[in-house]
């Protein structure tokens, strides 16, 4: 994986840039205000420093469109651009008016890299290490800051200091990026998936993943493309069809096909099984010992709680002969070049093969079931010549040099990704079939049973001594590019559509609407909005001031350091003592999860700032209080880097569907933007009417609301696809709606 490690470190550079500026404008400011004698026009002043801030707000109402319109890497070259643009036009600035036309481009770059780098990571990292990579974010921002700060320091040292240089040095890092975006980074895979570009997403999933056989993830990412749709919970046992066919009636046979070469495998339903299950029932009631708890929460719970793997690598293991069911034949049509010129007026066709035969790929035969009409001849599919749907190829599974079997459908996090056949009679007496998406989770405790009896609903049923059952929990959906309309043309057999038309309408408005999408919302709005008025800007306007009245101020007088020096040698001790901090939640993201560290870190944000209010209402004498508050302060920081700092952008991040993540993404960063500006100029405000104490008092019960928030709302989403993400918040939206009406 570590191609999408490099890819990561390589996007988040967007970030240290923007912790770069936000650290140089806070020191350069103060020289600025000398050369343009702007101590009697508060306002330009505080223009010089908000312009950044308010171009990131405007950019950010567009970026989410133009991602999805024009994709992710353009945007992030585009980013890499303004920030060169602006270092450079902040070198030369003659006059104040310059300075702020530079500052607002700043600002456009940074609302770019903010609102888009953590959805480029959550788009090309692995679900397994997801949220450690989307963490590099925060932890180069802070790095940037350290970065900025110290350079500032040593300037801030000379007999005079040129703050135009301090804020021109910035082109040469945005150069740096701007060269990893233009020859490093690829663009989403996801992205590309969404606009048709089969051939160009397999290559660049197959580089970050240093795999040839991605064929798994890219049938996850066509799945991906739908925005809502019915979504179930059900329970199956499930074996090889050799042995569970033979002991089932016709009507308990679910048929399972998957994208690779292999053998059958049939599925039967069980009930009263499946913690998954469980837990969706339990959810489509108020809970009686939490009565506000979200269902989605329940339902994601039992994932991790019953499933300790979930996180981990192993997905492959949990099914090892699952990744080889059913195949497309050697004369079966491969869809790779699906690109937007190649897509023509389908009506009437018989959905054929776009391509020809001999134009195969032994890893990819087919991202999805190929557009096709089939004839349906006795309980099986049959291979027939060009036009049929699959072959039934009853080879083995894919065998590597010692002899283990490698599923090749893990999607990460333990989930399989399969296809349910259906059938029934038609009118005229002829069967009618169509498929559904499966994905699948094996339940805990429910390993391969080998010559063994195993108990289900209804009764044993013997397996053959090298049989291999599994109990698991299945998400049924339909897939993201049936078409009905095609169905109610083509009566036999599924239609299957060209993923660039399913996206040519690109994300809209209506979208929005969608249950799921509805409820992913809230969640990431409400994380925005607590974020901002948790106390961050509020322990960063005071701390100077804290550290002073500790002595840190006398202390480096001292040495022969001017006041300004020494506030910005403490803002730079501050930052560094930041890392250490970050780099431990990249390390527990995916080990403790996202909800787990929010639970963990807000009740200590709730109690520095208690401390802080104690001690600015008690006086317990100045050397004490100087202490009590400083500590108080390094602990408030070092904590929200770990939680609060980083987790809200990675959970918005991946709660949205791809078609319209970009749109959710631009509204969350739009709410975090408008926030941070009411929260920033409010603050003296609050502090001329409420003192410091009624502020860090306000700051200390949004933080129990968080805290509350959390625990009700917002599931656990570590290890798990973005895309089986989504159909979660599909179903939690369903049994939330089912818990009102009750």
């Amino acid at each position: 994986m570590s191609g999408a490690v490099l890819v990561a470190v390589a996007a988040a550079i967007g970030n240290l840039l923007q912790g770069w500026d936000n650290a140089t404008i806070a020191g350069a400011v103060l020289y600025i205000k000398q050369e343009f004698n702007l101590q009697s026009n508060p306002t330009i002043e505080g223009l010089i420093v908000a312009m950044s801030l308010i171009g990131a707000t405007l950019v950010t109402t567009c970026s989410g469109g133009l991602s999805d319109w024009l994709g992710r890497r353009p945007m992030l070259i585009i980013s890499s651009v303004l920030y060169f643009v602006s270092g450079l036009v902040m070198l030369w600035s003659p006059n104040v008016y310059i300075l702020l036309l530079a500052r607002l481009l700043d600002g456009l770059g940074i609302g770019l890299a903010v609102t888009l780098v953590p959805v480029y990571i959550s788009e090309t990292a692995p679900p397994e290490i997801r949220g450690s990579l989307n963490t590099l974010p925060q932890f180069t921002g802070s790095g940037g800051m350290f970065l900025s700060y110290c350079m500032v320091f040593g300037m801030s040292l000379m007999e005079s200091p040129n703050w135009r240089l301090m804020l021109g040095v910035l082109s040469i890092p945005s150069l740096v990026y701007f060269v990893l975006t233009i020859f490093f980074l690829p663009e989403s895979p996801r992205w590309l998936v969404s606009k048709g570009r089969m051939h160009e997403a397999k290559q660049v999933l197959q580089r970050l993943r240093g795999k040839e056989d991605v064929s798994g993830e890219m049938a996850l990412l066509v799945e991906g493309l739908g925005v809502g749709g019915e979504t179930s919970i059900e329970e199956y046992i499930i074996g090889p069809a050799n042995d569970l066919e033979q002991d089932l009636e016709e009507a308990a046979k679910i048929k399972l096909y998957g994208h690779d070469a292999g053998v059958s495998w049939i599925a039967r339903p069980v009930t009263g099984q499946s913690t998954l299950g469980i837990a969706s029932r339990q959810g489509s009631i108020i809970n009686p010992s939490v009565p506000l708890m979200d269902p989605l929460v329940t339902l994601f719970g039992s994932v991790h709680e019953k499933l300790p793997d979930a996180a981990g690598s192993k997905g492959s293991m949990l099914f090892p002969h699952f990744g080889s069911m059913f195949s497309v034949t050697g004369n079966q049509a491969k869809h790779e070049d699906w690109d937007e010129e190649s897509v023509g007026d389908r009506d009437g066709e018989d959905y054929g093969s776009d391509a020809g035969g001999n134009d195969s790929d032994d890893n990819l035969h087919s991202p999805l079931i190929s557009r096709q009409t089939t004839s349906i001849e006795k309980d099986t599919i049959q291979a027939a010549s060009h036009g049929s749907i699959l072959g039934v190829r009853n080879g083995s599974a894919v065998q590597t040099g010692g002899g283990d079997q490698v599923s090749s459908t893990g999607i990460g996090g333990g989930w399989q990704l399969a296809w349910q056949w259906t059938e029934r009679e038609g009118q005229d007496g002829k069967k009618e079939g169509g498929f559904k998406r499966i994905y699948l989770h094996q339940e805990s405790g429910t390993g391969s049973q080998r010559g063994s009896l195993i108990s289900v609903a209804g009764g044993d049923m013997h397996m053959a001594p090298d049989g291999d059952v599994f109990q698991a929990a299945a998400l049924v959906s339909q897939p993201a590019l049936y078409s009905k309309d095609l169905v109610d043309h083509h009566p036999v057999g599924p239609a299957m559509v060209h993923p660039s038309e399913a996206a040519m309408k690109g994300p809209s408005w209506r979208d929005l609407f969608e249950p799921g999408v509805k409820h992913a919302l809230f969640v990431g709005v409400g994380l925005q909005i607590l974020q901002q008025f948790s106390g961050i800007n509020g322990v960063l306007y005071y701390t100077p001031q804290i550290l002073e009245e500790a002595g840190v101020g006398v202390l480096l007088a001292n040495l022969g350091i001017s006041s300004t020096s020494s506030s910005l040698l403490i803002s730079c001790i501050t930052t560094l003592l930041m890392l250490p901090c970050i780099a431990v939640a990249m390390r527990l993201m995916d080990i403790s999860g996202r909800r787990t560290l929010l639970l963990t870190t807000i009740p200590v944000l709730i109690l520095t700032l208690i401390v802080l209010v104690v001690g600015s209402v008690i006086n317990f004498g100045s050397v004490v209080n100087a202490a009590i508050s400083t500590a108080s302060v390094v602990v408030y920081f070092c904590t929200f880097v770990m939680g609060f700092g980083p987790i809200p952008n990675i959970l918005c991040a991946e709660i949205f569907p791809t078609r319209v993540r970009g749109l959710c993404i631009a509204i969350c960063a739009l709410t975090f933007w408008i926030c941070d500006i009411i929260v920033t100029y409010s603050l003296p405000v609050l502090l001329t009417s409420i003192g410091l104490s009624g502020v860090f008092g306000v700051y200390a019960v949004v933080c129990i609301i968080s805290w509350v928030f959390v625990f009700l709302k917002v599931p656990e989403t570590k290890g798990m696809p973005l895309e089986v993400i989504t159909e979660f918040f599909a179903v939690g939206a369903k049994q939330a709606a089912a818990a009102k009406s009750n």
